[in-house]
């Protein structure tokens, strides 16, 4: 017994310098790129930052200056505007081309519908989209292959218009909200998104447990997967908003009551309301030419705002939904 308590304190000393003897080799071996020496750069990587650099400003100019020169424009005279003084800044600013756009009371309904119809059909387009993509993510769906098979098949081939028409028609749906809402609701490339989120960013595990623990596929779903689905759901959510905010083509074939027309039909109207000819004097005549060009501008600015304020509250998930489950391991 006291030949052992002997060898303890030199047990005890061996170990702790063993571990100091650990850490030091763990010092010298650690990674380069954390431990603050900078990489050299060669010739050929700077150069390739140079172009890149270059090569966005250029994009960036080509995206922003016509935008600019938008915004510029509808806040000029009518006058200005039809001359083409008008380049990246107002001449002779004015408001008019938004007051002559929002006094028609057929804008401030164009809005209401465009409203109704983004958020609706967003909800309906979102519920679907996880209703289809959530069992075929499922490995033990029974046909997965082939029901997937099926819906990336109606993403390549399509009916057409005419064929969409008629069955709009024959359903009943013209010239009702819901023609707006149920023809395009599921987009393939977003069920496309879904299904590899749910697949890839979702552990197995985490279906095997909820399983054992007695819980329903539709629990599972409500419960687990879109509580952790929020950058996937925020991602495909901004994408239908914008597809249905921007609705035109659908608009124009399916509804003829004004009262159910959304703000880009609306605006069209008025277009070509104010392009027209028309009668009166040439005076006249010009005014309303050069009004109808102020408002070419204004309308554009009317119809992108309400997008660009819901844009910033959902960029934050946007890029996470996109490039979660790009990378696994």
């Amino acid at each position: 017994m006291s030949t052992v308590i002997r060898e303890q304190p030199l047990l005890t000393e061996e170990i702790v310098v063993a571990s100091a003897k650990g850490r030091g080799r763990g010092r010298r071996r650690r990674d380069p790129m954390t431990s603050g020496v900078k990489v050299k750069e060669t010739r050929g990587d700077r150069i390739f930052v140079v172009a890149a650099y270059v090569l966005l400003t250029v994009f960036l100019l080509v995206v922003l200056l016509p935008l600019l020169n938008i915004v510029a424009s509808s806040f000029s005279s009518p006058q200005a505007v039809s001359s083409g003084r008008v380049l990246f800044w107002p001449v002779e600013f004015t408001l008019r081309g938004y007051t002559e756009a929002l006094n028609n009371p057929a804008i401030l309904r164009g809005f209401g519908n465009s409203i109704f119809y983004t958020v609706v059909g967003t909800l309906i387009s979102v519920a679907g989209t996880i209703a289809i993509a959530y069992p075929l993510s499922r490995a033990n769906l029974f046909g997965r292959k082939t029901l997937t098979g099926g819906v990336v098949f109606t993403m390549l081939f399509s009916g057409g218009v005419i064929p969409m028409y008629i069955v709009v028609q024959s359903l009943g749906l013209l010239d009702t909200r819901w023609s707006m809402l149920l023809p395009n609701a599921i987009g393939v490339w977003q069920v496309i998104i879904a299904m590899v989120y749910f697949r890839t960013s979702i552990p197995d595990e985490v279906y095997e447990a909820a399983q054992l623990d007695g819980a329903s596929e539709l629990r599972i779903l409500w419960t687990i997967v879109l509580p952790l689905a929020k950058p996937l759901i925020a991602v495909i959510a901004l994408m239908y908003a914008i597809m249905q905010w921007n609705s035109y083509f659908d608009a124009l074939l399916y509804l003829r009551d004004a009262d159910l027309q959304p703000l880009q039909l609306v605006l069209r109207g008025i277009l070509i309301l104010n392009d027209g000819g028309g009668g009166g004097d040439l005076a006249a005549q010009l005014e309303r030419r050069e009004l109808a060009d102020l408002l070419k501008y204004s309308t554009v600015i009317i119809a992108t705002v309400p997008m660009l304020i819901v844009y910033p509250f959902v960029a934050k998930h946007f890029s996470k939904g996109i490039m979660v489950g790009a990378v696994k391991g």
